[in-house]
């Protein structure tokens, strides 16, 4: 989940006409995970299972894979997937506190009583396996994107990428790419439509997000090392924070002690893993620079060989995003769009 800076880091609302020609390294993880949490199913007794092919094999993410990704080729914009390695040493306690919950989470949703109570814990219970994987890097290979494979946290792979102006923006619902150092982060990109109130009738219409990673250190009056310390105060996913400082309280603490040695003297820093530790990993995190980027035509015989042949989606679907895509890349090489690669 990341730190919250939510309430803190301005946003600017963004067209995704003007993400056009541009590179975005997608969070993997935070998508697949997303989709796994929302594309479910509420008929008979299959209340908040994920979406399955006759085998019983989980399909929602790549189904939210494939129409999300097919958007984005439509709208000339070079996706890349970015996905997590091995987590380091200092973040055990953090999965094994999302195991737990989970797990009450399951036996939460088996018990619901009504479908409101079922929704909240179904979004709660998604696990993406090796197979899983497998199958949407499979789907990505054959709609022509990219996928790197981080040596450990995909958002800091992605902000080092950004850094070398391999990517434009990190595209996830998470901040922590921010706090990594990278330069942009573009939120709701895997959500851009019309999105269902929870609880409620009603839609609501959700837009892309752009946060300048200078434009927002401008606007706290802070520097990249206190952002890190301000995220650690709050909450990571390698520190529960510190008791009583939320984003407000802890951007305060930053501004008047500005290194993390100053403001560690007046906070109780209750956790095992020391907050040099933390802060050094965020600065320097592992990152490797052995990926390959290159965009190539759809497959379109091994897209429908996955999705309809293994998987049992219905083939007119398949082939009607399949020829909005090369009917868009026609246009595209039409009106020259191809220089931007």
């Amino acid at each position: 989940m990341g730190v919250n800076l939510r309430e803190l880091i301005p946003v600017e609302p963004i067209e995704m006409k003007n993400l056009a020609g541009k590179r975005i390294g997608i969070d993997a993880y935070n998508w697949a995970y997303q989709f796994l949490s929302t594309i479910l199913v509420w008929t008979g007794e299959k209340q908040g299972e994920p979406l399955k092919d006759s085998k019983g094999r989980i399909t929602s993410h790549i189904s939210g894979l494939f129409n999300r990704t097919s958007n984005l080729l439509r709208e000339n914009i070079f996706p890349c997937y970015v996905w997590d390695g091995k987590p380091p040493e200092f973040k055990a306690r953090t999965i094994e506190l999302r195991k737990k919950r989970k797990e009450e989470a399951e036996y939460r949703l088996r018990h619901a009583k009504t479908e409101e109570e079922a929704r909240k814990y179904a979004q709660q219970t998604a696990h993406l396996t090796h197979d899983m994987i497998a199958d949407a890097e499979a789907l990505l290979n054959a709609m022509g994107v990219p996928s790197v494979h981080a040596p450990s946290e995909g958002e800091a792979q992605i902000a080092h990428m950004v850094s070398k102006n391999d990517f434009w923006a990190c595209a996830s619902q998470d901040w922590d790419s921010l706090v990594f150092g990278s330069k942009r982060l573009v939120r709701n990109l895997s959500v851009t439509g019309k999105k269902k109130l929870p609880g409620k009738l009603g839609f609501k219409t959700v837009k892309p997000e752009l946060i300048e990673l200078s434009a927002a250190l401008k606007s706290l009056e802070i520097n990249q090392e206190q952002l890190i310390t301000m995220a650690m105060l709050i909450g990571t996913d390698y520190c529960p924070g510190v008791l009583g400082y939320g984003p407000k309280k802890s951007l305060a603490l930053v501004r008047e002690h500005s290194t993390l040695k100053k403001v560690l003297e007046h906070v109780k820093w209750d956790f095992d893993i020391p907050a040099e530790k933390i802060f050094e990993w965020f600065k320097n995190p592992e990152t490797t620079n052995e990926y390959r980027l290159e965009w190539k035509p759809v497959d379109r015989e091994s897209v429908i060989k996955l999705m309809v042949d293994k998987h049992d989606f219905s083939l007119e679907r398949i082939e009607s995003q399949l020829n909005q895509i090369e009917e868009n890349n026609k246009q595209k090489s039409q009106t020259g769009l191809s220089k931007f690669f």
